[in-house]
């Protein structure tokens, strides 16, 4: 079993009200220095069986089509290691 993740953000030139609100009360709670925040979503596919490239050309469509609004979201696909394989490659 493979875990694939699916990361969506606002694309930069798109208010992030929900950033914005973080990022203004992170100096009342005592962190400084940090000068932007974005809010994102991130899926955690399971997929069963070996993930090629077909399999990632699907979940990059389901991204595109249900995931992510396009319009103002950008997304990235990408295959995360998951602790069952982590252990048996050791």
């Amino acid at each position: 079993m493979a875990r694939v993740v699916v990361d969506v953000m606002l694309k930069p030139e798109i208010l992030d009200p929900q950033g914005q609100a973080v990022q203004r009360a992170l100096p009342r709670l005592g962190f400084e220095g940090i000068s932007d925040v974005r809010q994102g979503k991130r899926f955690e596919l399971e997929v069963d069986g070996p993930v090629d490239e077909a399999v990632l050309a699907r979940i990059h469509d389901l991204a595109e089509s249900f995931l992510a609004n396009t319009v103002i979201e950008d997304f990235t696909v990408k295959v995360e290691e998951t602790a069952e394989v982590a252990e048996a490659a050791k």
